[in-house]
């Protein structure tokens, strides 16, 4: 009888793949370097086939790679579903792999933290901080369970469930010219120089959407890699930005002496992005996302205290 491949071997596979690294799927496996890469050229062995192509200077797999990472995907696809149903009735008991991208994970986790520890004892809960593409990507390869992320966003092949709408806020140093408004309209924001964060953040083209605004309508062209220093260009007064407001109920903006304005209108007109879930379609993590759910949306009740939005 031929030898078959181990699922550990073909979960180290999967995170190779998706990766692209030996150093960082190891860390994502948590194995030495050199233990993974004795599993993949086992796995060659087995497969009688190359999978990596280690002749290009650049990370790449063979054709018979390719076609093994889709089937490698859906057998521990399998394995884990079968896994779970059997050691795992109760939601929320165990491991769980949550990631979470950096535009939320700051200012939803202090509340609901406390909150998954009271009424999920049990649960031993695991955070991974990417953004939503490579957190996308470690859904579908199994290394993450569930991922909490903002919407609109592609997700083929995973299953997405909304928690909240997270408005934005207007942001601006106390001698900008809006600064002394109580609330502030879209067509104010026309011309304006607005800071947003750089490229590959999905918070940046949410807040264009949001607001109707494209980028060449605004002046700057400054791009942050975090909402902390996205506050502190603020302040420096190159600009104004747009926070979600619940950067502003966790006080980042009274923090950097910053002037924080609600957008006028009704709930449904006021510009914001989607808060919400995603996991791998058919891994059986609809009752864990549901519990999730439940406990955000609680930690994001805490309304906006007035000294949080005004420095």
């Amino acid at each position: 009888m031929k030898a078959l491949p181990t699922l550990r071997q073909l979960q180290f596979f999967v995170a190779l793949a998706r990766r692209e690294s030996f150093s960082r799927a190891a860390e994502d496996c948590l194995v030495s370097q050199s233990t993974l890469s004795s599993a993949i050229k086992e796995l060659e062995t087995v497969l009688d086939a190359t999978l990596v192509d280690r002749t290009s200077r650049s990370f790449s797999l063979t054709p018979v790679g390719e076609m093994l990472l889709r089937q490698a995907e859906e057998l521990i696809a399998l394995a884990e579903d079968m896994v779970r149903s059997a050691s795992r009735p109760e939601p929320l008991t165990g491991v769980m792999k949550l990631g979470v991208i950096p535009t939320i994970g700051p200012f939803i986790l202090p509340d609901a933290m406390p909150l998954f520890e009271k009424g999920y004892p049990a649960l031993s809960l695991y955070l991974r901080e990417d953004l939503t593409a490579s957190l996308i990507e470690r859904l579908r390869a199994g290394l993450i369970d569930v991922a909490l992320i903002a919407f609109p966003y592609e997700a083929d092949g995973l299953d997405t469930m909304d928690i909240a709408e997270d408005p934005f806020w207007f942001v601006c140093a106390p001698s900008h010219r809006l600064a002394g408004r109580k609330r502030i309209g879209v067509d104010d924001l026309a011309g304006e120089d607005l800071l947003l964060l750089e490229d590959g953040h999905c918070l940046r083209d949410h807040a264009l959407s949001a607001c109707q605004l494209q980028m060449r309508e605004t002046a700057n062209t400054f791009g942050a890699t975090s909402l902390f220093t996205l506050t502190q260009m603020t302040r420096s007064g190159l600009g104004a930005t747009l926070l979600p407001e619940m950067a502003i109920r966790q006080g980042l903006a009274k923090a950097s002496n910053l002037i924080a304005i609600p957008f006028a209108g009704k709930a449904d007109e006021v510009p914001a992005r989607q808060i919400g879930l995603a996991w791998r379609r058919g891994s059986g993590f609809e009752q864990e996302a549901e519990a999730i759910a439940g406990v955000l949306k609680a930690a994001l009740k805490k309304p906006v205290r007035s000294d949080a939005a005004i420095a």
